[in-house]
């Protein structure tokens, strides 16, 4: 208990001092506080709890890292200029929540409700801090191009520095816009009608399959996907689809994060014709799937590595964690993550299945899974029940292929897979130069046993230290 004592201490200290995300920083320490008090009342320590305390201890080693940075004016500086802020505290606050959720059930009754208090507006309060602390980034990085316009006009001696500055100022105003940009959250998923979609000109699908095609369009100011279905299986059935669709909406409102594909809505085009088209409409990632991304040839740093580890961690997460009911992708690989202009991952390929499944056709061909993400229990088993466990096995896999750009098992038959996994048990190589924690990471969600694998939520936290870390060595 002591390290979390520890932690938490220092957490209190460091929000006091940090120079950005004021509101969520100062919000984190008031619940670990919460924590803190209920931690030194336990007295009885059942497995449960110890696992709790373990996982908390993770977390608070990685929010004292986290708020650490925003102490550092370089840092600070630096995440202005990206843009990218304040996501990191909501999975910090939902790790949070889960250490209450768990603790709660082994509290006596008041203990219980003093922390039920602290959290039970978690997310209206970290919306309404998340506005307050963006608008004082805003208001910082207008000061930053203030600086700039006035270090422009009178030190620029140079056309190169001139035209470096003026860059530099031009990214900083798409960075603000970016900032007051609408987030996909404000926007409703629903049916969608024809009229509002827009599209690229001349209409010509970007992918296609044996069952869809993919067409770039535009839906209320976003980039989309737009996927139409070719000969779907209910052409004259649209109230069934409908229907379907309406049950799994509240199903995908769970689900919303900033590394989980945004799914918009569907559309149907002569809904009441003789052969109705039906479209899903979804987030468009300029750079295609994370596979597309590692076979080009882009370079890729090891922080950039990094940082796209950690979002499809913060998607499985959320994907794990936000039903009672265990809930799993089901199909992970480096094809079902996809790749935003800026390099941000997005877990995509499991949400609205049932409505898919209602018009994609039974006879289309499907590809067989490579064996490279069967986990040993598998390998070993047939008939083994597809879990989290398996998933974690999977997910260590696709780590594996961002640090090293290559595909898993290439050249190797599945009867090869088999006696180097199950036999021999057999790890592919990490890069020589491979971070020591980030190869740790990917090794222990690659464990033989899956016992000895992480979950979903200590995978982020381990992972967000590394990132935090590998931030801190770039200076």
């Amino acid at each position: 208990m002591d390290p979390i004592f520890s932690a938490a201490t220092n957490i209190y200290k460091l929000a006091k001092k940090v120079k950005a995300n004021k509101k969520r920083c100062r919000r984190i320490s008031v619940r670990v506080k919460a924590l803190e008090h209920v931690v030194k009342s336990i007295t009885e320590f059942s497995p449960q709890v110890k696992k709790a305390l373990e996982e908390l201890n993770l977390t608070l080693e990685s929010t004292q890292k986290l708020i650490e940075k925003y102490t550092v004016a370089n840092l600070v500086e630096r995440i202005l200029k990206s843009g990218s802020h304040g996501e990191e505290f909501d999975t910090v606050s939902e790790r949070l929540n889960d250490a209450y959720q768990v603790l709660c059930v082994a509290l006596q009754s008041e203990q219980s409700k003093m922390l039920h208090e602290v959290f039970r507006q978690r997310e209206r309060e970290d919306e309404m801090d998340g506005k307050e602390d963006d608008t004082e980034m805003t208001k910082c990085e207008e000061k930053l191009n203030l600086s700039l316009e006035t270090f422009k006009q009178s030190s620029l001696v140079a056309d190169g520095l001139h035209e470096r500055a003026a860059g530099e100022n031009q990214h900083h105003t798409d960075t603000a816009g970016q900032m007051n940009k609408p987030s996909f959250s404000s926007v409703a998923v629903r049916q969608i009608k024809p009229d509002e979609l827009k599209y690229q000109h001349p209409k010509k699908p970007f992918k296609t399959t044996a069952s869809c095609e993919l067409y770039k369009g535009e839906y209320q100011g976003f980039p989309v996907a737009i996927k139409r279905y070719i000969d779907p299986m209910n052409t004259s059935a649209g109230s069934v689809v409908k229907s379907i669709f309406n049950k799994e909406v509240d199903t995908m409102k769970q689900f919303e994060s900033p590394n989980i594909l945004r799914m918009f809505g569907i559309c149907i085009q002569d809904e009441n014709g003789p052969k109705p088209q039906f479209f899903i409409i979804m987030e468009y990632c300029e750079k295609g799937s994370l596979r597309q991304v590692l076979d080009s040839d882009l370079t890729l740093t090891w922080i950039r590595k990094a940082h796209m580890c950690l979002d499809a961690a913060r998607g499985l997460y959320r994907l794990h964690n936000t039903e009672e009911k265990s809930r799993v992708h089901g199909s992970i690989d480096s094809s079902k993550l996809l790749v935003t202009k800026d390099y941000t991952v997005k877990l995509g390929g499991f949400r609205l299945s049932k409505t898919e499944t209602s018009l994609r056709r039974q006879t289309e061909d499907r590809a067989m899974r490579s064996l490279c993400y069967h986990c040993p229990e598998k390998l070993h088993d047939i008939s083994f029940i597809y879990c989290k466990e398996w998933e974690m096995y999977s997910f260590g896999i696709l780590l594996w292929e961002i640090v090293t750009c290559k595909n898993p098992f290439e050249g190797f038959s599945d009867e090869d897979i088999y006696q180097k996994v199950c036999e021999e048990k057999y790890q592919e190589p990490l890069p020589d130069d491979c971070p020591k924690e980030l190869g740790q990471l990917i090794n222990e969600c690659r464990a033989y046993s899956g016992f000895q694998r992480p979950s979903a939520g200590v995978l982020l936290d381990k992972l967000r230290s590394v990132v935090t870390q590998l931030e801190e060595q770039q200076d």
